[in-house]
This record gives structure tokens, sequence and C-alpha cells, in this order.
């Protein structure tokens, strides 16, 4: 399984557009095949920090999901209104 964790650092005025994209991308990934887990966390205390936490069940899942159209889409959004950086890493089973 790959595990990958997208930090994200926005700002107040961004902070909502971003958010709206990344409930979205959580909704169409939820949906894939060889998706095991995929979700949102934002901070409390720092909204303007959002993380993506994402498990895929083997390389080719995630690939199909990086290749995909909402992928592209929302990620888009994301990158055009954020910070973001990206720890991947392989779990046993």
């Amino acid at each position: 399984m790959l595990r990958l964790n997208c930090f994200i650092k926005t700002t107040p005025e961004n902070r909502t557009t971003v958010a709206e994209a990344a409930r979205k991308l959580v909704a169409e990934s939820l949906r894939e095949e060889g998706c095991v887990d995929y979700g949102l966390f934002i901070s409390d205390r720092t909204p303007d920090i959002m993380m993506i936490c994402e498990t895929w069940a083997d390389r080719e899942a995630l690939d199909r999901h990086s290749a995909s159209e909402h992928f592209a889409k929302y990620v888009g959004i994301m990158r055009a209104n954020s910070e973001m950086h990206l720890n991947t890493m392989e779990m046993p089973r």
C-alpha cells in the first residue's frame, strides 16, 4: 500500500476556494478502485493549513488516480491558490 500526505498552505483570501476543491477531490477519489482511504484535515487553530491523507492499494491505483480528470481539475485549482508539499511512503499490508 502507498500512503501520501499532502500538506497545503493557503491564504485567508484563497482558503474557501482551496477547501472546496479539496472536498470535491476527496469525494471523487473515494469512489476510485484501489482507494483505501482519502481524507481532508483542516486545522482548527490555523485554517490556512490543510492536509490530505490518502492511501492506495498499489502503485497502479495511484497512477490511475493521478491521471484522472477530477485529479487534474481539482489539484490544478489547489496548486493555483496554495503551496503544496507531498510526502509518499510505502506501507506494509
